[in-house]
């Protein structure tokens, strides 16, 4: 008696398309990456005026900019990778100065307390805020041998 043929699974088709690439850690290098990034994104197929592509503009803004104000050492550049899956965009930059960390994001109640609410009328001390508004998800991890890694992701609307 032969055994039956074995089940095939349909197997789904995973696509994961990645962006990685080093830029100065000045204002051109930041502009440089947030224009690289989007036109990275618009090419995979995220419409440009769409809420994916206009939240990703958002959160590149802040952290690269973050990165050239706050995570600059002279000589350095800092990192930014995008990977994008079937359901997530994540947003990773990354910089050489790991004693300069933002809070951890809020987690409920817990101890993570996010980035402090500025006075009103200060002219900066919101970014974050915003990351942390439209991001599904953020993250602030160690990078090795030196630095820090801030972690965004997005979910995709499908």
């Amino acid at each position: 008696m032969t055994p039956p043929p074995a089940q095939r699974t349909r197997e789904t088709p995973v696509t994961v398309r990645v962006f990685s690439q080093q830029f100065s850690s000045t204002p051109r290098g930041a502009r440089l990456a947030r224009c690289l990034a989007l036109h990275e994104l618009h090419a995979w197929g995220v419409p440009p005026g769409s809420d994916t592509s206009d939240a990703a503009a958002l959160v590149l803004a802040e952290l690269t900019a973050n990165a050239v104000t706050h995570g600059r050492v002279p000589g350095r550049n800092f990192g930014l990778v995008l990977t994008l899956t079937a359901d997530v965009l994540r947003i990773e930059v990354s910089d050489t100065r790991g004693e300069c960390r933002p809070p951890a994001p809020a987690l409920g109640s817990g101890p993570g307390t996010g980035p402090a609410r500025p006075d009103p009328l200060a002219d900066t001390g919101r970014g974050l805020l915003l990351v942390q508004a439209v991001a599904t998800r953020w993250e602030v991890r160690d990078r090795p041998p030196v630095g820090k890694t801030i972690a965004a992701e997005l979910a995709l609307r499908t």
